[in-house]
């Protein structure tokens, strides 16, 4: 149970203090106090180990389910004792052009926060240290952490937006440079490849819009008045996230358009110079099949220029079918 449980801490006033007596004291002492809430971190606990929160936390059997199992998109439940919201961090691997998520569970009651994190990538630890060195905010409860949690999260899908949209302006001008080197990447693939990589982002931005436009409206148990108008200031900026990646996806869908036409393009010059070629080499294979037909009255035969003239002939023919050519750009 220790190595699951990240951090354990009451907070009275703003200020910290060690749940010294393992986390159901800690919870007694909090709700004893009326003006202290306690918050509990675990890190993927498995049901035996949750089993004991559960009990002492009077948490919802749905709520638990979600929480153990994971892979959950992001929503907001209401239940009799507790808020139960699930976010979705994202991190951007630049060398390895991957989206990545993880999840967070916060779990918020009358005088405690419960946050369960599944996967590597969690701002929470951050988010801890960032309030206990502002306690004015950790005096508004419960709520504040969840504001916290909320805000980093969606704070750090702006970052990635912005990684993501540098990068997509490499592709962007690799697939449009005006002269290709000698890259034989499937450069479809990767474009295909990143348009996957912001589906992932999509997936964690999109269904967050929803649980908070919820928390900035009066009804929802455990958040403050006050509280709301910060929930809005996170959405407006999942509302740029989201744009951003609606953008990115709209424009990964032309490049890629752009990029296969540029493809037809190319075939189609590359079939006009093979075809200027065969035509090059059909004049002459013409004439020479047709006097390299073996029949003993055939015209020329017996002129003593023919040789020559048909040469020349050839010679003529060649060098004005391949200034047309080259005239019309097919050479």
């Amino acid at each position: 149970m220790p190595d699951v449980i990240v951090d354990c801490a009451i907070y009275r006033e703003g200020r910290r203090t060690e749940c010294a007596t393992g986390f159901a004291h800690a919870l007694d002492a909090a709700r004893a106090e009326g003006h202290s809430f306690m918050w509990l971190g675990m890190h993927e606990p498995t049901a035996e180990e949750f089993e004991r929160v559960r009990s002492e936390f009077a948490l919802h059997p749905l709520a638990i389910e979600d929480a153990l199992k994971a892979h959950q998109r992001p929503k907001l439940e209401v239940y009799d004792d507790s808020l139960f919201m699930v976010l979705k961090p994202i991190t951007y691997d630049d060398k390895a052009d991957t989206v990545t998520s993880s999840e967070v569970m916060v779990f918020v009651g009358d005088s405690f926060v419960v946050t369960v994190r599944h996967g590597e990538a969690s701002p929470l630890a951050a988010v801890r240290r960032r309030l206990e060195e502002h306690p004015e905010i950790l005096r508004h409860g419960p709520g504040a952490v969840l504001y916290a949690v909320s805000d980093a999260v969606v704070d750090h899908y702006i970052e990635v937006a912005a990684e993501l949209q540098l990068d997509m302006e490499e592709l962007e001008a690799e697939v449009f440079a005006p002269v290709r080197g000698a890259d034989t990447r499937n450069t479809a693939a990767e474009i295909y490849a990143f348009k996957r990589e912001v589906m992932e982002f999509r997936r964690a931005t999109g269904p967050l819009a929803e649980p908070m436009a919820r928390l900035q409206n009066p009804g929802v148990p455990f958040v403050h008045a006050h509280a709301r108008p910060f929930f809005r200031d996170v959405d407006d900026h999942l509302t740029r996230a989201n744009e951003s990646v609606d953008g990115l996806d709209r424009l990964l869908s032309d490049i890629l358009s752009a990029h296969l036409a540029q493809m037809g393009v190319r075939q189609n010059d590359d079939m006009r110079k093979i075809s200027a070629w065969a035509a090059l080499a059909a004049v002459p294979t013409l004439i020479a099949g047709i006097y390299g037909m073996n029949f003993t009255h055939m015209p020329e035969l017996s002129w003593h220029l023919g040789y020559p003239a048909v040469l020349v002939l050839m010679v003529l023919i060649e060098v004005s079918l391949y200034r047309l050519f080259k005239r019309r750009g097919w050479l």
